[in-house]
């Protein structure tokens, strides 16, 4: 459960438990590249969940995952979203006291200890066994991960090296909660730290559609301002030449203005952004797009985005289009322009 990564981290620990012999089953909000399908019964008690803490149904408002009942839990991260339904980040973070609630005291949750939003949801109340994760050392973590990407458990001098197909500090953080989650199932980190090495991800996560005469297009799910921010950082390493962000303005909690002035901040990775204007919003895109630190340009419609995009392309730019919608087909539109 978390703000962000939960469908890459449900994918890795479905993963690890899979190629570790343990058959599980799974139910994950994307569809992955190793596994066969987004969902699956399994032949064992394991049963890997994405975890979301939006309401359940009309009739229903409490969070969905306090029916799930889990044996071991991931609290990868918290921040404010679903400003639909929320009023502040104290509103989410009763929501996920009352999961914590829901487990048993032979349960294990494995907490981000960097995190101060869950730091304060487990000053709550927790009647489970915890397990800590930090990439800072912090004094509560019993598994550390650090600046070269190797992991660390605590009264352990010796390091493991965390080899990942995807690049990015975020996905390292999501591959460690993977690994601690699967040693409560048994499996050792010998094994987990294998199977990673050959998890090709999620789809519309840094995925690479296309790459034509020189220019590269990418499908990303990001659609909040901390995932904006760190999908570029992990790109920008790998990005020799321009990194172009084609950003869609679609969730309520973007449109409701609740993180415009976070916005600006997080596109700073990119050399150019291109916006599609959304109208009646509660908060002023070109005064955004002015406080933003590279060239922001505002497009009436998708089609001005293409057309942008054919006259200024570059051999070398990688375009990673961020959205968590259809984004009126934008992908193999634009794909298609490029081979014309």
């Amino acid at each position: 459960a978390g703000t962000h990564g939960k469908t890459t981290v449900t994918s890795m620990l479905a993963w690890i438990l899979d190629q570790a012999g343990l058959a599980p089953g799974y139910l994950i909000g994307g569809v992955s590249q190793d596994l066969q399908g987004s969902a699956r019964l399994g032949q064992t008690p394991f049963f890997v969940i994405e975890a979301d803490e939006y309401d359940s149904a009309l009739f229903d408002k409490r969070s969905k995952f306090v029916h799930y009942h889990p044996r071991t839990l991931i609290l990868n991260n918290l921040e404010f979203d679903h400003a639909d339904i929320f009023d502040d980040l104290a509103a989410i973070q009763r929501q996920f006291h009352h999961l914590v609630r829901t487990l048993p005291a032979s349960a294990q949750i494995i907490v981000n200890r960097d995190d101060e939003a869950l730091a304060q949801v487990m000053q709550m109340g927790c009647w489970s066994e915890q397990r800590g994760f930090s990439r800072r050392d912090h004094p509560e973590a019993d598994v550390v991960l650090d600046a070269e990407g190797c992991l660390r458990e605590r009264g352990d001098d010796r390091t493991y090296a965390l080899e990942l197909v995807q690049p990015g500090d975020f996905n390292r953080q999501n591959a460690a909660m993977a690994i601690i989650a699967a040693q409560h199932a048994g499996v050792p980190l010998a094994t987990s730290l294998e199977a990673l090495r050959r998890f090709h991800g999620v789809k519309r996560r840094q995925e690479i559609i296309a790459e034509i005469d020189g220019v590269r297009v990418i499908d990303d799910f990001a659609h909040h301002p901390t995932a904006i921010e760190a999908t570029l950082a992990a790109l920008r390493g790998n990005t020799p030449g321009r990194l172009i962000a084609v950003v869609d303005i679609r969730s309520n909690t973007m449109k409701m203005g609740a993180h415009a002035a976070k916005l600006a901040r997080s596109l700073a990775d990119a050399d150019l952004v291109l916006l599609r204007e959304v109208p009646n919003l509660g908060w002023d895109m070109a005064e955004m797009a002015k406080s933003a630190k590279p060239l922001v340009e505002l497009k009436p419609d998708v089609q001005s985005i293409i057309d942008y995009l054919l006259v200024n392309r570059q051999r070398g730019d990688q375009i990673v289009i961020m959205s968590n919608g259809a984004f009126d087909g934008i992908h193999q539109r634009l794909v298609q322009a490029l081979r014309a």
